[in-house]
């Protein structure tokens, strides 16, 4: 038990560090994200600036209605598959930033979960005769909550995993498509 202030200030400015450290951890982790998505978004937008002067000005030159249409046909395809290899890209920049997040909240709440059953501990050394069952009730809170959080995990990434997979088979199903489609053209 904190048998003085200065042991109380003290306890109460580590966790107020450790939560400060936290966020500090999460708000870059938040940044790095951030500006991968923004180094994505600026590369794609330069990348079909590029690619759509250069698509309108072979379509301008075409010479006829055939050209022009067999022209934009040949298009289609690479432009899907850049549209897919985003989509690929930004969701493994999701996903990457996700893991770092749950691995930066899971460390905290170890730490945490740590303090707090030190501390129950700490407490109980002074605490009157018969408390036992009040010390027991306050752990088995304590380990509910961990559990919780725990399957809210499992749970988080089990969707993740899930969507990763879904946007897999959506890519090839689409790509096997456009393959098709484009060998029957030729």
């Amino acid at each position: 038990m904190y048998t003085t202030p200065e042991q109380f200030i003290a306890a109460t400015k580590a966790s107020l560090e450790a939560q400060f450290a936290s966020l500090t951890t999460l708000n870059k982790k938040a940044f790095e994200g951030l500006e991968q998505l923004l180094a994505l978004n600026v590369n794609a937008a330069k990348a079909t600036f590029e690619e759509g002067t250069a698509a309108a000005k072979q379509l301008v030159a075409a010479k006829d209605a055939q050209e022009f249409f067999s022209l934009t046909a040949a298009q289609a395809q690479p432009s899907a598959e850049k549209a897919l290899a985003y989509g690929r890209h930004l969701a493994s920049i999701t996903s990457a930033t996700q893991a770092e997040f749950t691995k930066a909240v899971e460390a905290h709440i170890a730490e945490t979960n740590t303090k707090v059953i030190s501390l129950i501990d700490e407490v109980t050394k002074n605490a009157p005769t018969g408390s036992e069952q009040a010390v027991t009730a306050l752990k088995s809170v304590v380990g509910n909550i961990n559990a919780g959080y725990e399957q809210l995990t499992k749970t988080t990434k089990q969707a993740v995993q899930t969507m990763e997979e879904n946007l897999n088979k959506a890519t090839q199903q689409f790509t096997q498509a456009a393959e098709k489609a484009t060998a029957k053209k030729k």
